[in-house]
């Protein structure tokens, strides 16, 4: 019997642990940390072995195969060990995909991938397929794929994901884009965080398809130096295109060999350039699997965006207050400042991935009336905007923060929660500060 040892008891161990009893493994799961209560009773209802708040090496090293939970770095010395002795350590996405016929699309990129991946689930849902949504999102897509049957699925993937994979392949992959982010984990080096996400097409034949952003020179770049074996569908705000996705007088426009379908961007659900991009890659996508345009159409007129991403909370004295807490790095807040289209009190900080702010300038002095900081360390927010902003107001709660911005703020202005940062400084998550956020409002 072969042994699976999965390290790291989460969402996707588990879901790993579950799928590799089912096909017959000698499953062992474990844990440096804590594994969380409602995980382990569903190891011990499966009947699967396992240990936290440290790894037992004689436990591990025994194994035929090993999936890695995406925060383990490849760098940890226990996965260097496997490695050396010519253990395979694999992600989830790669484990699971041997065990589906489904057809793949699979989303990666540093911004909006999980808008993209909800709306392609939305637009194939809406559709009638049978289709399920997993990856960086939602439930385990081992789970998935050990207890229902699927013709479909639509898998966010993260960079860590896609630096465990030997043979998986997405029938369809869409790079949203690619900013400089994780960069801790790729060494500094910008180029070893695009040649991971570029992983996602590896596998890929002609049979295939690349969805990819036109108007990003890092991608465009990229595939000039390193050509992909799949067929390449571009989508641009920016340029005409023979095949792919683009605007043009004020519609976008989704051009296959064999049609073309026309969708007015003021039907749009969701507001803000970014997703302009974020709607043309899902479309093409579902274009792609031959969904009727009509559906597309519905689809992305009556979509509801992502939890934290833009989320409009309450207008209050004609304020309207906006969670973006999933914004953790500049490029989100870029967008974010972008689609704001009236004055704004912005509430930014937390934990700096070693962030350049410089990007921001121009929106913060167009848009940007008083920024409030939002964190234990707010200097480097306060030495880039010192001379930029009238007004800047630290604080370190959230109650705080938004009840200065309410003081701050005028008939017609917006309170935007848009970090920039990690949210552990004073949040267990991004989720868990965009809900103090709503909470706050709520109580004003």
């Amino acid at each position: 019997m072969k042994r699976l040892v999965v390290l790291g008891g989460g969402e996707s161990g588990v879901g790993t642990a579950i799928l590799g009893k089912k096909k017959g493994y000698q499953v062992f799961v474990s844990d440096k940390g804590k594994i969380k209560e409602k995980y382990k009773q569903v190891l011990e209802h499966f009947g699967i072995d396992w240990e936290d708040e440290k790894h037992t090496e004689a436990m591990i090293m025994n194994a035929d195969v090993v999936m890695k939970s995406p925060g383990i770095p490849d760098k940890a010395p226990l996965v260097q060990a496997l490695k050396e002795k010519g253990v395979a350590v694999i992600s989830e996405i790669e484990f699971a995909s041997q065990y589906t016929d489904a057809k793949i699309i699979g989303i990666t990129g540093s911004n909006g991938k999980t808008t993209t991946t909800m709306l392609t689930n939305h637009i194939l849902k809406t559709a009638g397929l049978k289709v399920g949504m997993a990856g960086n999102i939602g439930d385990s897509y081992a789970k998935m794929v050990a207890e229902t049957d699927l013709d479909y699925y639509v898998l966010e993937i993260s960079s860590f994901q896609l630096d465990g994979i030997v043979a998986f392949t997405p029938h369809i992959a869409v790079l949203t884009n690619i900013t400089p982010d994780h960069l801790d984990r790729y060494d500094y080096k910008f180029e070893n965080y695009i040649a991971s996400k570029f992983l996602i097409a590896k596998n890929q034949t002609s049979d295939d398809y690349l969805i990819y952003d036109a108007d990003d020179e890092v991608l465009v770049q990229w595939l000039n130096d390193h050509p992909v074996q799949s067929k390449l569908i571009p989508f641009s705000i920016s340029k005409d295109l023979e095949e792919g996705a683009y605007i043009k007088n004020n519609n976008i426009e989704i051009k296959t060999q064999n049609e073309t379908i026309q969708m007015t961007t003021d039907a749009l659900a969701l507001e803000g350039k970014h997703n302009l991009k974020n709607t043309m890659a899902a479309s093409m996508a579902a274009k792609l699997i031959g969904i009727r345009k009509q559906t597309i159409r519905e689809s992305i007129e009556n979509f509801q965006g992502a939890e934290h991403r833009l989320e409009k909370v309450l207008k209050i004295g004609h304020v309207q207050y906006v969670n973006d807490s999933k914004a953790t790095n500049v490029n989100a807040t870029y967008f974010a400042l972008d689609s704001m289209s009236a004055p704004t009190v912005w509430i930014v900080g937390g934990v700096d991935k070693g962030n350049d702010y410089k990007q921001l300038m121009p929106l913060v002095r167009e848009k940007v009336k008083a920024v409030i900081c939002l964190g234990v360390d707010n200097s480097k927010i306060k030495d880039a905007f010192g001379n930029v902003v009238d007004l800047i107001v630290e604080t370190c709660a959230m109650d705080e923060a938004v009840k200065i911005a309410y003081k701050i703020a005028e008939r017609g202005d917006n309170v935007l929660l848009s970090p920039a940062c990690a949210s552990f400084d004073l949040f267990e998550n991004y989720e868990d500060r965009g809900n103090q956020f709503k909470k706050a409002i709520k109580s004003l």
